[in-house]
């Protein structure tokens, strides 16, 4: 099993955490999607790191960071911090899910210039008004309910729960629809990155019994959906319209967008240096695909 050193890299307000998966070559940054954190890449950059340099950041309200968003676009400007600090000449940045936008919105802000793109089951695909409703309804109280209860956003847990919890996720991970095909291992990683020492708060009878809180919390998931509707880089389909570096679309057979196939390919369309590969995956690409994400990788190194 790979080892990766851990990363603390200055933005604005402190410092994001991440992991750094050494090799040598171009550089490379992986990015997660909502939820997950910078451990999710840990099978990909093992397979990676003998013909590049992978390095993973956990988002900001994520996994061992300590920062929050207070607004819809720290997160991703975030990473023109890292790739300064990184100091790469022309990265390739890979996105998963939210991570797929985030590369994206930083690439189209003009904050950097990356050699390529991959944004793996991550696209926009909706209009500036489908857009802002769809942003509005996840900062809904069914919504906030739901990540509570199915992802354990902002959930506060004593030492015996978080064990009670890492144990129940692994003896799910099989038959789960995020995580099946998973390594057990990488699971256990990801969740165990995703909670950080609790301050305050916790109180059950007069006793704060909480040692430990889940990032994100949903404050977390507000901040970042609520968007300016005149945003200049905003997550629509115009997105794609001020990108013009290759950049490569992995679509999940069995992803989120999978049933959006046609809008995809439009968007592919638009430049000839875009591609699309299909892969037989759920939405969980990096962690239940890793060979073949990898090798999608490494086929767009081979390319810039």
């Amino acid at each position: 099993m790979m080892t990766a050193s851990e990363l603390e890299i200055g933005v604005e307000g402190g410092v994001l955490t991440g992991l750094d998966f050494g090799g040598h070559g171009p550089g490379v940054l992986l990015v997660h999607g909502s939820g997950h954190n910078a451990a999710a890449w840990t099978d990909v950059a093992s397979r990676l790191v003998d013909r590049c340099h992978p390095i993973a950041v956990d988002l900001r309200g994520h996994g061992q960071n300590r920062l929050d968003s207070s607004d819809p676009e720290q997160y991703w400007r975030d990473l023109g911090a890292v790739l300064e600090a990184c100091a790469w000449d022309r990265p390739v940045l890979v996105g998963h899910s939210t991570g797929g936008y985030a590369v994206a919105a930083l690439t189209a802000s003009g904050l950097a210039t990356p050699a390529a793109l991959c944004v793996v089951d991550g696209m926009v695909l909706d209009d500036r008004a489908t857009a802002l409703e769809q942003q509005a309804a996840l900062r809904s109280a069914e919504s906030v309910e739901q990540l509570q209860r199915i992802f354990r956003y902002g959930w506060r847990a004593d030492d015996a729960e978080l064990e009670h919890y890492v144990e129940q996720c692994l003896r799910e991970a099989d038959t789960d629809w995020l995580n099946a095909g998973a390594r057990h291992g990488l699971v256990e990683s990801v969740i165990r990155r995703s909670f950080v020492p609790a301050t305050g708060g916790g109180m059950v009878g007069g006793i704060d019994t909480a040692q430990w809180v889940r990032r994100p919390t949903t404050e977390e998931i507000a901040a970042v959906t609520d968007v300016e509707p005149e945003a200049a880089v905003f997550p629509s389909r115009d997105l794609y319209d001020r990108i013009d570096c290759p950049m490569r679309i992995v679509l999940a057979t069995d992803g989120f967008y999978a049933a959006r196939r046609p809008e995809v390919e439009a968007i592919v369309a638009l430049r000839p240096a875009r591609r699309l590969t299909v892969v037989d995956a759920n939405h969980n690409v990096p962690m239940t695909r890793p060979d073949q994400l990898a090798d999608i990788i490494l086929d767009v190194l081979a390319d810039v």
